[in-house]
């Protein structure tokens, strides 16, 4: 879409936004890679690597469904910035680790600074999807999925790129160096917050906190089908996976990073380039219907299961694994595309943080469920295992799925 469709006052606002939303997105996924590698070195088993991220998630769940409301109340500014002040404040607690320690004060101190991280990670994020909302009107369809992956999928993209520097800077400077460069960089970025008008997206009128429990049928369908959707993502992918591959598989932190952050760097790319690569219609348009996702949860739904059917037979780990994660990818790229998509196309203005909000609570939700079940089921039944509780979530999202009605805006476009 040319520049010249947006104000030039909303599009200075996107940029700042997402450049913004792009700094926190590397240190998230550097963070995560840090802890992860770095608590597994120090003996940690799979449940109690999933059990530091436990908070983070859970967390994640209370701020999505308090943040939509806080936002709507005092903008989206705050929120967003808000955000990256508890990430940079996030980094410096665990700088101040001790090794000494503990192992149930290190892993509960760790747990305290990635709640942190978990509000911080979902403040930003309901922030900036909200911002797409108020900068795009829903009657333009095609041009909203448009931006809505082009955010998202650079996103996820940037999240990549934060597995391979948080491994280069946990092999290269540390655990405590790789830290505080992290949140010098964010402290940097937290000064860009002047720029935006400190109103935005505040909707003027107080809002009953009842009304954070008052949603639409679209909403809730799609938000409990996002719930299984992610959790069938995370059961293998967080925990299992990186630990598989430098445990059973004898790789280095290096490899092992850089091999996951190529998978979310390709994972954002295809999630970019949706609305290129899917169906358009009669109008050269992409405008993404209830059947959209049916369809492409529906392939999802058999990947998990080929892969652990290739393993059960002897493939090669690191084969097997390649080839059904690069399927994955795509297939799930897809879902999450149009997913990002439907939220903000049922959703009116005035309701567009309480909404995401919402939504992105059933996020956290899958996440949570799916982090904690990757590191149990892999210390009980190994990665194997872990793929088949993955198909049956995608299974659980893909009948949620079938109750979804085509969103009113979409006129008679269709996709697949």
């Amino acid at each position: 879409m040319p520049p010249s469709t947006f104000k030039p006052e909303s599009l200075r606002n996107y940029a700042i936004i997402t450049a913004a939303y792009w700094g926190f997105t590397v240190t998230d996924g550097a963070l995560r890679m840090m802890v992860l590698l770095h608590f597994h070195v120090l003996g940690y088993t799979p449940l109690e690597i999933a059990t530091l991220f436990l908070f983070y998630e859970v967390f994640g769940v209370v701020t999505n469904f308090l943040g939509g409301w806080i936002g709507s109340q005092v903008g989206i500014r705050q929120t967003l910035y808000g955000g990256i002040a508890l990430q940079i404040f996030a980094l410096g607690m665990l700088s101040f680790l001790n090794p000494d320690w503990g192992v149930p004060v290190q892993v509960g101190f760790v747990m305290v600074a990635q709640a942190f991280s978990g509000i911080a990670k979902d403040l930003t994020k309901m922030s900036s999807k909200s911002a797409i909302r108020l900068v795009v009107p829903k009657e333009a369809a095609s041009r909203l999925f448009k931006w809505v992956a082009v955010l998202t999928g650079s996103k996820n993209a940037l999240k990549g790129v934060g597995f391979f520097v948080g491994a280069v800077l946990l092999e290269g400077v540390g655990f405590r160096s790789a830290l505080l460069i992290q949140g010098a960089v964010l402290g940097v970025i937290l000064l860009s917050g002047v720029l935006l008008p400190a109103d935005m997206g505040k909707i003027g009128q107080k809002v009953p906190f009842k009304q954070l429990f008052s949603k639409s049928r679209e909403i809730n369908v799609l938000s409990a089908a996002r719930f299984f959707l992610f959790g069938s993502r995370d059961v293998w992918f967080v925990v299992a996976l990186p630990v598989f591959l430098y445990e059973v598989l004898g790789w280095r932190f290096m490899q092992v990073g850089s091999y996951m952050a190529l998978w979310v760097i390709g994972y954002g790319i295809v999630q970019f380039l949706a609305p290129q690569l899917l169906r358009k219609d009669s109008t050269g348009k992409v405008v993404p219907k209830a059947k959209t996702i049916l369809f492409w949860t529906s392939i999802l739904t058999v990947i998990p299961a080929l892969i652990a059917i290739a393993l059960m037979a002897g493939v090669r780990g690191d084969i097997a694994v390649t080839g059904g994660l690069v399927v994955f990818g795509v297939v799930f790229a897809f879902n999450s595309a149009v997913h990002s998509y439907l939220v903000l196309a049922y959703t009116e203005d005035k309701d567009v943080s309480l909404n995401v909000g919402f939504y992105y609570m059933a996020n956290s939700g899958g996440r949570l469920l799916g982090t904690i079940s990757s590191g149990l089921f892999y210390q009980w039944f190994g990665l194997v295992g872990c793929l088949w509780v993955s198909s049956l979530l995608v299974l659980a999202a893909a009948l949620i799925t079938t109750q979804l009605p085509d969103p009113k805006t979409s006129g008679t476009a269709s996709v697949y």
